[in-house]
This record gives structure tokens, C-alpha cells and sequence, in this order.
């Protein structure tokens, strides 16, 4: 009986594992007064303070779409970052006080990651991500 439940809790174990790791990018974060969204062709994430990072999924459908998207933020620093299936490049970087707007033009068809990295704690931050 003993090796029936350590057989079947070692088969818990690695399916966990498994699970979990299905995952290209994970979020994690500190947050307060956090409001965000995720649908196939927008999100957004506004902020009064935030730690960590936010992982967005977007839906490319078709070649030649764009990515819009605005930022802004009063306090610290962040890095955004896009993956359309060639790793991990910069979009934008924010310090205290920037905002930008721009668009990321010519877009290949599939799963687009947007990931919000804080560098240490930022304040009252808005971004919103647009599939064009």
C-alpha cells in the first residue's frame, strides 16, 4: 500500500510539473490598486504601484498586422518586451515621467507575448496594447 501512494504521489509530482511548465513566459507580481486585461487582440495593465512582470497573449490573425500600443509611467522604470516567435526583443523602455506611443508594424500570424518588466518598483503606470 505504501508504494501504491508513493508511486501515485511521484505521478502527481511530475504531472505538476509538467503542467506548470507548458508555459512560455510566466507573470509574476507586487501590486496595488491593479486593474488589467487580456483578450486576443488587446490588453492593458494600469497601475497605482507595481513589482515584477506581466505577460500578455495576443492573437495575430493575419501577416501585415500591427501592434499599437501607449505607455506611460510617473515613477521608476520598466522594459516592455514582444515575442512573435523569434525570442524575446525590447519594444520600449520607460524611466519616471516618460510616455510613448508608437506602432510595431508587419507583425507574422500567431500567438504575439507583450511582457511588462519593472525594474524594482514603479508607480502609477498605465500601458494598453492594441492588435491593429
Amino acid at each position: 500500500m505504501k508504494k501504491r501512494i508513493s508511486i501515485l504521489i511521484a505521478l502527481l509530482a511530475i504531472l505538476s510539473l509538467c503542467l506548470s511548465g507548458c508555459k512560455k513566459y510566466a507573470t509574476h507580481y507586487n501590486a496595488t490598486a491593479f486593474v488589467h486585461s487580456n483578450e486576443s487582440d488587446s490588453a492593458f495593465m494600469s497601475f497605482w504601484k507595481f513589482e515584477g512582470n506581466m505577460v500578455f497573449q495576443l492573437k495575430c490573425k493575419q501577416a501585415g498586422q500591427s501592434l499599437a500600443y501607449t505607455a506611460k509611467l510617473e515613477t521608476g522604470s520598466a522594459t516592455v518586451y514582444y515575442d512573435c516567435g523569434d525570442g524575446k526583443t525590447e519594444l520600449c523602455a520607460l524611466n519616471a515621467g516618460d510616455e510613448t506611443e508608437s506602432t510595431l508594424e508587419e507583425l507574422k500570424p500567431g500567438t504575439v507575448y507583450v511582457i511588462v518588466e519593472a525594474d524594482g518598483h514603479c508607480e502609477n503606470g498605465d500601458f494598453h496594447f492594441d492588435i491593429k
